[in-house]
């Protein structure tokens, strides 16, 4: 099976169709920027984009995942420049312990992409499933409206 894994296409062998996107991720092709959290899709430390959607991969079977597009955080940047939500990340000071900071921009990526100006509503919806055990909730929020706003 293929996918296409940060705009290249990927084979997946066929002894890895039955596990976990995220397992598939880190093991196989060594992307560690999602991260496993609590294994249940309700952290969103896993977090990553198919098809414009972000979903947790701890509970993604790669078996549906045939031609899927899959972007993690490691796909968003190009080269040296920043994604633009990286760069709010940045000057809005959202990260602390980093944990869940791969989770979050790749949750605020999908929504933008979607909602170029969603509003306060629509963020904390979007966000709703991303835990920050550092409580940078207001920061996130900021980052991601100040996204919006340049857009």
């Amino acid at each position: 099976m293929n996918i296409i894994l940060n705009g290249e296409i990927a084979e997946i062998p066929e002894h890895l169709t039955d596990d976990m996107l995220l397992n598939v991720l880190r093991e196989y092709f060594g992307l560690v920027g999602a991260k496993f959290g609590c294994g249940a899709g309700t952290c969103g430390a896993c977090t990553v984009v198919v098809d414009g959607d972000a979903i947790r991969s701890c509970v993604m079977p790669m078996s549906a995942l045939e031609g899927a597009e899959v972007r993690t955080i490691e796909g968003v940047s190009k080269g040296d420049t920043l994604h633009p939500v990286q760069e709010a990340w940045l000057e809005h000071a959202v990260p602390q312990c980093g944990y869940c900071q791969a989770g979050q921009i790749m949750s605020a990526i999908s929504l933008l992409e979607k909602t170029p100006a969603p509003s306060s509503e629509q963020i904390d919806a979007a966000m709703e499933g991303n835990l920050c055990r550092c409580g940078t909730y207001a920061r996130i929020r900021a980052a991601i409206g100040s996204v919006a706003a340049s857009a």
